[in-house]
């Protein structure tokens, strides 16, 4: 049963406030690094676990909670999530050393993964499915929100206020989330009781993601030639197949790999991760702002959200569009501006003007989000109402995983571009490098994100034969 009219958009509304703050912490912190070494008197190496132990939480921990959304009440799920992050975010502010932020970042990962993981399963079910791709192209609009303003806010919070308020902020946002989700999101009791869970495919899979996302991210700094980190992606992949052999044996497995034999749903799903792959190039753009032109920090953040606004007033847009006519055509055509912008970064050049810098910029994120909803769309309506969880927390994890997997394959291309035009050591600090070497780079990075949507794009293509024909033989039977 839907929830009423006059209620689904209130609950939409509590549950974007708890996606905002979830997204918002991870663009924020960002701005605070150099604040963090000064305040704890410690080095760079230590204060990116700040980071680290937030995503490293967010991405292992998603499908564990996605399958608890599906055995449980996800409303319940998702306010302890609200709970946990904003006593977190309180206990960051308050934090006497660099070890208990790193801790209490970890315990705002864990509620940033339950309000994450669940978030597009709940609007799921209040919406009914003509207006599914509006509400999850608006919960898009919001996560493009909350990572554009991120740097923005923080910068102004540290220097108004101190580096604590950047957490303190989410106090005043989580209660009025915890309050609207409790009065306005319906308890629905899981589609089918008496499920288990399956704790030795969670714990596989957990170990798994973990040794990913640690030689993920230690290959970006040690070089992925690097023994520890070739052992760390091995144990990774080992980790995977041995979790896809128990699955297969047990009865109530964490993923049911039936699943994955609908090709739409498997389609959308690489196209999802390969999109975040390419977009991590958005990255390498603050060396360009910064190292070529110059500009000052508060500068390059106007430049940086160029993009996230352009996504976030389309998503809704798009969603709305692929309600009325379908999600495959409307992704196709956005995945077709993705391109263009992608090709359009691959022209800057040293002496292009402000304007040029955002006429290449904007196109990305429009295309983004004609994209993104509409495909999000399509994955959420491909499965069953007892799967919504779990679908959910796959969706999720194509951004995290894209997102971890692009960064450091992108920053190790324009490290290595950047190397060879300028013809010093492959190793050495990129950004010293002179201006037109930085430009080569910048060329050569967009060049290969463009390569990576073009095969996105012809997955598209696919899908849409294959939906069109299945829409055909129903109509014939």
């Amino acid at each position: 049963m839907q929830t009423s009219s006059s209620n689904k958009w209130l609950a939409l509304s509590g549950l974007g406030m708890g996606i905002f703050m979830a997204t918002l912490d991870m663009s924020i912190v960002n701005i605070a690094m150099p604040t963090f070494v000064q305040a704890f008197k410690t080095d760079l190496a230590t204060v990116e676990w700040v980071v680290l132990s937030y995503s490293l939480v967010l991405t292992s921990m998603m499908l564990g909670v996605a399958r608890f959304g599906d055995m449980f009440d996800k409303k319940k799920i998702y306010m302890t999530g609200i709970v946990l992050f904003t006593i977190g975010s309180v206990l960051c502010g308050l934090s006497p050393t660099i070890g208990w932020l790193i801790a209490f970042r970890a315990l705002q990962g864990l509620g940033a993964v339950m309000m994450q993981s669940l978030g597009p399963a709940l609007t799921t079910e209040i919406f009914p499915d003509k207006e599914r791709g509006r509400a999850l192209g608006i919960n898009g609009a919001i996560v493009s929100t909350g990572i554009a303003v991120g740097p923005a806010l923080g910068g102004l919070l540290i220097g108004a206020v101190g580096w604590q308020a950047i957490f303190w902020v989410n106090l005043p946002v989580g209660i009025a989330a915890f309050l609207m989700v409790s009065r306005f999101v319906p308890n629905r009791v899981p589609a089918h009781s008496g499920q288990k869970f399956d704790a030795p495919g969670a714990l596989i899979l957990l170990a798994a993601l973990v040794c990913y996302a640690l030689g993920m991210t230690s290959g970006q700094n040690q070089g992925f030639g690097s023994w520890h980190v070739l052992a760390l992606l091995a144990a990774s992949l080992a980790g995977l197949v041995v979790f896809i052999a128990v699955e297969r044996r047990v009865k109530q497995p964490m993923i049911d790999l039936a699943m994955f034999s609908n090709t739409l749903f498997t389609t959308n799903l690489v196209m999802a991760f390969l999109v975040f792959v390419a977009q991590a190039g958005n990255f390498i753009m603050p060396f360009f702002l910064e190292n070529v032109k110059g500009y000052d920090t508060r500068t390059m953040g106007l430049f940086m959200i160029a993009s996230p606004i352009a996504m976030g007033i389309t998503a809704p847009l798009a969603g709305a569009l692929s309600d009325r006519y379908g999600s495959r055509k409307i992704s196709l055509a956005g995945l077709l501006l993705v391109i263009t912008g992608c090709l359009a970064n691959a022209t800057l050049y040293a002496d292009v003007t402000p304007l040029g810098i955002i006429l290449r910029l904007v196109p990305f994120g429009i295309g983004l989000g004609l994209f993104q909803s509409p495909n999000n769309s399509a994955i959420m309506g491909a499965v069953p109402r007892h799967r919504l969880g779990v679908a959910s927390g796959l969706m999720s994890l194509s951004r995290t995983l894209g997102g971890s997997t692009g960064l450091p394959l992108i920053g190790s291309l324009f490290a290595a571009q950047v190397a060879a035009a300028s013809g010093v050591a492959l190793h050495s600090d990129p950004t010293g490098a002179p201006a037109a070497a930085l430009v080569s780079g910048i060329t050569f990075v967009y060049t290969v994100a463009a390569a990576v949507i073009f095969v996105v794009l012809c997955l598209a293509i696919y899908a849409l034969w294959l939906d069109t024909r299945k829409k055909h033989k129903l109509a014939i039977q």
